[in-house]
């Protein structure tokens, strides 16, 4: 009798069965739902446990991120000895490596993923547009600065003729894009750490408006003129718009580009050049901060 009565009381004490919680899930369920997030939000999700973080490595989840045909963009960015082409690398690893900057055509582009969006951007330096005059150091300089991406960017003392082209021929996925010089009027310099901007040799650029032009190898144009006013100040001008419709038809997508200025009745000069960016459209806001 005893010892029924210290079994009943043995089993009364006994805690309740925990409820199910989301440490209950299937993985393959988890990383289902991972699908329709964005990456921060899958890589914010694999740290609340050793389940999640083993859904989010899941290689449907990431190849739902990468690009349609980033298998072009890898091709067309690495080299034929690159690790990336041989090895059998996990979808989470590929995306990891496209989002950092990744040099191509002599190290004269950049290309890498937005990490939020998976959309491509590309860089082009001043190194690899055609600059008239480039040579002559009478009218323009390499000059090296922390403050591009290339650390160097071409400064133009003075000039009759300013033109500036550029062309790239790189497979970009399906969407709008839009195409930006990035300019400064003024010389970068730095004096006991603080940044400094000389604008002695600025002139000719407020009376006659830069003209942009853009053209694709499927027929897309855009036209554009702006003048330039702010000193001291990175910006990113905009020189059009190109859309890419269909990637699987055409593996590579042509640009052709170019910035003028060739009213020979004045000088100008005093200009930075340093990159060209080509950029999401729904996200160009974003190069205010660029």
């Amino acid at each position: 009798m005893g010892l029924s009565f210290s079994f009943l009381a043995s089993n009364a004490a006994d805690p309740p069965p925990p409820e199910p919680g989301l440490g209950n899930l299937p993985e393959s369920c988890v990383a289902s739902v991972m699908v329709h997030l964005d990456p921060t939000q899958i890589c914010r999700l694999a740290m609340l446990s050793r389940d999640f973080n083993r859904a989010s490595s899941a290689d449907f989840v990431w190849e739902s991120k990468l690009p349609l045909n980033y298998g072009d963009v890898i091709q067309r960015v690495f080299e034929k000895d690159d690790v990336l082409r041989k090895g059998n690398f996990c979808k989470k690893e590929i995306y990891s490596r496209l989002c950092r900057p990744n040099s191509f055509d002599g190290g004269a582009k950049k290309v890498w993923l937005d990490k939020t969006t998976g959309k491509t951007c590309t860089l082009i330096s001043s190194n690899g547009l055609a600059i008239t005059g480039i040579d002559d150091r009478r009218y323009w300089n390499r000059i090296p600065t922390e403050e591009s991406r290339f650390q160097s960017i071409a400064y133009l003392q003075q000039t009759w003729w300013f033109e500036v082209d550029g062309e790239i021929e790189f497979p970009f996925p399906v969407g709008s894009y839009s195409l930006f010089f990035r300019l400064q009027l003024g010389r970068t310099h730095k004096r006991f750490g603080r940044r400094g901007c000389n604008t002695e040799h600025v002139h000719g650029w407020d009376k006659k408006p830069v003209q942009f032009q853009l053209s694709t190898t499927d027929g897309q144009q855009a036209t554009k003129q702006c003048y330039l006013k702010e000193h001291g100040k990175w910006i990113c001008y905009h020189a059009g718009d190109f859309v890419v419709k269909n990637s699987s038809n055409c593996k590579s997508m042509g640009v052709k580009f170019s910035m003028t200025q060739i009213d020979c009745t004045h000088t100008k000069g005093g200009l930075c050049v340093d990159s060209v960016l080509i950029y999401p459209s729904e996200y160009r806001e974003r190069l205010l901060h660029f």
